[in-house]
């Protein structure tokens, strides 16, 4: 009787050690990581809380697919995105003194991607009504002049988008271009702080075999007159096919000096990111106009 009784006693424990390393996983799992340079999280929209996993892995910026609603406010997947993404972020940065992230980190950057056929007009008013409230923790512009904050809100989509911005001298938003955008009068780095391109977009190098020299090449310059023009980069959508191929294809963003490297993999892109030696640059501030 003794020894069935120290049997069972010690299957319990043995459980209770199974349940407690379990808990103790999830915990692991679910400890906010330190920041994480360079990074940039495309956001699942269809997810309960899209943007958590991405800051607990330490992501530095993120995009998502906004669409109307019925009343002319945004919306992701059916939820406003005041409630879902701007105020949980911001309020974020009010907690931890005016930074998303703990420490000296460049304004963590959230992309609103518009979908076709928008009224940009009264979709961008209604932004600007969810992050006036929030003004001094928003990257904004005083006279031309680009003042950064906790968070830089940009807003991708038609051309519309940025004639929109451009006309107001408070500026709280600003426009997510492309590398066309480069050396362009009406789309300087004070309205327009970032180009961002799909991979396939310009480049057709699938990961394979090394990068022909000529597409090397063309992504180095973008990159540097962009940085030239006060602009950071973000690329994204690179081959997928195997680890192998996403992890030469991130080194060749890396070496470019890209700025933001996209992927909505947020695990497999945040393993690489830090064990990947990325060279160091410093942050690139838009010039004035």
């Amino acid at each position: 009787m003794t020894g069935s009784v120290s049997t069972v006693a010690s299957g319990l424990v043995g459980l209770a050690g199974t349940g407690g390393a379990a808990a103790i996983g999830l915990a692991m799992l679910r400890r906010p990581r330190p920041y994480l340079p360079g990074s940039h999280a495309l956001l699942d929209p269809g997810r309960r809380d899209p943007l958590g996993d991405a800051l607990r892995r330490g992501y530095g910026s993120a995009s998502v697919a906004i669409q109307a609603g019925p009343d002319g406010r945004p919306l992701v997947h059916g939820r406003p995105v005041g409630r879902l993404l701007l105020r949980p972020l911001l309020e974020r940065a009010r907690r931890r003194g005016g930074r998303v992230h703990h420490g000296p980190t460049p304004p963590f950057g959230l992309v609103l991607e518009l979908s076709p056929a928008v009224p940009v007009r009264d979709l961008l008013g209604c932004l600007r009504e969810e992050v006036a409230p929030h003004a001094g923790l928003v990257t904004h512009a005083v006279d031309g002049r680009v003042v950064p904050g906790a968070v830089t809100v940009l807003v991708s989509g038609t051309p519309e988008v940025r004639e929109v911005l451009a006309a107001d001298p408070g500026r709280l938003l600003f426009a997510d271009g492309t590398f066309d955008d480069l050396g362009a009068a009406e789309a300087p780095a004070a309205l327009v702080p970032m180009v961002s391109e799909h991979w396939s977009w310009r480049f057709g190098w699938d990961g394979e075999e090394p990068i022909p020299a000529e597409e090397r090449y063309l992504l180095h310059e973008l990159v540097r007159q962009a940085h030239e023009d006060g602009r950071r980069v973000r690329l994204f959508g690179v081959p997928h096919r195997t680890r192998r191929i996403r992890a030469a294809c991130w080194a060749e963003l890396a070496a470019a000096g890209v700025d933001l490297i996209g992927d909505a993999n947020l695990p497999a892109l945040a393993r690489y990111l830090r064990t990947a030696r990325r060279p160091k640059r410093p942050v690139v501030a838009p010039r004035p106009t």
